[in-house]
């Protein structure tokens, strides 16, 4: 795959969506899970959300119980849990891996743009954030600790 534009990921529902249904807008794709000491962070993510949404920017979240299984939960589980406790009404895709032969494409090719720390592909834990600007390019990579709203400058700047 050469373009952000040109995978396919599964809805939380088990719909299969285009990333290029998201053409022309600013992306936040973020490993997320529901049992983490950083699921707090849903509440900035939608805040960030709603605040931009109108501009041209969504945040796209993908479940992973990689790190300390802190994501067990079935599809179902996951979508009422953010719904009910973040009020997320964010973009919520299928529980995925984002390390390791089992990785989801797209996981990998984000990695390949932007490493992580010390030069790092691996993703090291829960809430590692993607900036995606208008034209697909990936901008920037967050790490966990890095609050949502730790990135909005870098948002407005894209948007």
């Amino acid at each position: 795959m050469t373009s952000l534009y040109d995978f396919a990921v599964r809805t939380v529902d088990g719909q299969e969506q285009s990333l290029n249904d998201f053409r022309g807008e600013a992306l936040l794709i973020v490993n997320v899970a529901s049992q983490c000491g950083f699921t707090p962070q849903y509440a900035g993510l939608e805040a960030l959300y709603r605040k931009y949404r109108n501009s041209g920017f969504a945040v796209l979240g993908f479940p992973c119980n990689q790190f300390g299984e802190q994501e067990p939960g079935t599809a179902e589980e996951i979508a009422s849990f953010c719904s009910l406790t973040y009020d997320v009404t964010f973009p919520l895709f299928a529980k995925i891996d984002v390390n390791g032969g089992n990785a989801d494409p797209l996981f990998t090719w984000l990695k390949e743009r932007k490493r992580g720390l010390l030069g790092t592909k691996a993703i090291k834990w829960n809430f590692t954030k993607f900036l995606i600007d208008r034209t697909g390019a990936v901008v920037d990579r967050y790490a966990p600790l890095v609050k949502p709203e730790g990135i909005e400058r870098a948002i407005q700047a894209i948007i």
